[in-house]
């Protein structure tokens, strides 16, 4: 008993910390694993060695993931790469299908790019081609908005999933995998909702400002073209090593599987995606890799969120060490919680403190020792697992989130529109990626 209220206190401490308090993630999470080995009495020397070993074991399997994919991010964006993937694809889709369209897009630029900076690269494109169009811009945003979402929170190379996968030790490949499939059926629901209830709605931003705002199609193919190898080329070679690694070796044991072993672990085929992404811009510069560049940007808009995974891999094993997985383990084994578990610890975390990485992490921390306990130790079920706590990231997004403001100021949309449009998309939406996630593991695990 003395464990559970321990890890209820620390929770509420971490959510109460972080929102009310203002108080930084990484100093709450650190705090929090400190305060749950006082008051569970587990003896300080091996308090502290947990705790420098969940830190260090964490960074040490996601740190150069999470600088590389920071790498592709910053260049696709500020080399504008992403601006023209965009707008060549909504060129081919045509106006009628911009909401969809916008999904679409959103969907693969979030993969690399943070949703709040894609959201405020691509909003002008959307409004822009809503006002030819002679259409609401609110459908076009909301789906942009859920499609930057669904990325964000279940598919890597974004850092939450990454991170979770390294806490949780799932194998990258599958959570790829399974998250392009969740994420894809949450897309559906956002898409529906964007089109039959969004779209009716009349946005109050100046028409003027987006359509000059708004990038316009280019004819430089290098910018389209080059923007999607950064981004599916370390995809591919993640999900290739995980199915070259299965054990009926369907790949065989010969040079292609040898090098997707090596070339698809997740450290080098993000750095690979960072070494094309060095060539996007043109002209390119050699300032672009200084300190003050954007590859020093890159770095310093990385440091952040390592040191938060950190901060969570540390909780986690000092929980670990504690012996919950134990206790856990006997009400798990007479209440079928599984997958949902970490679905609702994940939304919960979110709607109280409003960042998904931050909800993702501490999620990860506390359900990566009660893994055997819930039944998902299998490969899979952790792969799902992760999964399952991106989907509880998206719920719900409201006024304690910097992404609801960055949709409603650039956007036009009021307060009271982005409760019924954004809040209410993403809960959808989690909601839907939340059922397909226990309809997979009812066959798969």
């Amino acid at each position: 008993m003395i464990l559970i209220l321990s890890l209820v206190a620390m929770i509420v401490f971490i959510v109460a910390s972080t929102t009310i308090g203002k108080l930084h993630p990484f100093v709450a999470l650190l705090l929090a694993a400190f305060g749950y080995g006082v008051f569970t009495g587990m003896p300080v020397d091996q308090l502290l060695v947990s705790i420098n070993e969940g830190f260090g074991d964490t960074i040490a399997y996601i740190g150069i993931v999470i600088v590389a994919g920071s790498i592709i991010g910053t260049f696709l964006q500020r080399s504008g790469a992403a601006a023209h993937l965009a707008a060549s694809v909504l060129r081919l889709a045509g106006p009628k299908r911009i909401p969809m369209t916008m999904g679409l897009v959103g969907y693969v630029v979030s993969m690399p790019v943070f949703c709040d900076a894609a959201f405020i690269l691509l909003s002008p494109i959307n409004r822009a081609l809503s006002i030819r169009a002679g259409i609401s811009a609110a459908g076009g945003a909301v789906a942009l908005s859920l499609g930057l979402y669904a990325t964000h929170t279940m598919v890597p190379p974004t850092p939450g999933p990454v991170a979770a996968a390294g806490i949780l030790g799932a194998d990258l490949g599958l959570v790829i995998v399974w998250g392009i499939v969740v994420s894809l059926i949450a897309l559906g629901a956002g898409l529906l909702f964007a089109v039959r209830y969004a779209a009716q709605f009349e946005l109050a931003a100046s028409p003027d400002a987006a359509v000059e705002t708004a990038p316009a199609v280019s004819s430089e193919r290098h910018l389209t073209l080059g923007a999607l190898l950064p981004i599916f080329v370390p995809i591919l070679l993640i999900v290739g090593r995980s199915i070259a690694q299965l054990p009926t070796a369907p790949l065989g044991t010969g040079v292609a599987a040898s090098f997707l072993n090596v070339t698809g672990q997740p450290a080098v085929a993000l750095s690979i995606g960072a070494l094309f992404a060095l060539f996007l811009p043109k002209p390119f510069e050699r300032s672009m890799l200084s300190e003050r560049g954007w590859f020093g940007e890159s770095i310093l808009n990385s440091a952040l969120i390592i040191l938060i995974t950190g901060a969570g891999g540390a909780f986690g094993r000092v929980l670990q060490a504690s012996g919950i997985a134990d206790v856990v383990g006997s009400v798990a084994s007479q209440i079928e919680v599984g997958l949902i578990l970490p679905f609702i610890l994940a939304a919960a975390i979110k709607t109280a403190q409003g960042s998904s990485t931050v909800a993702i992490v501490t999620t990860a921390g506390i359900v990566a020792p009660l893994l055997a306990s819930l039944g998902l130790d299998s490969e899979t079920a952790k792969a799902l697992a992760v999964v399952a706590i991106g989907a509880g990231s998206m719920v719900v997004s409201h006024a304690n989130d910097s992404y609801f403001w960055v949709v409603t100021q650039f956007s036009g949309m009021s307060v009271k529109q982005g409760y019924q449009l954004q809040s209410l998309g993403t809960f959808i939406q989690g909601a839907a990626a939340a059922i397909a996630i226990l309809v997979l593991g009812m066959f798969l695990i």
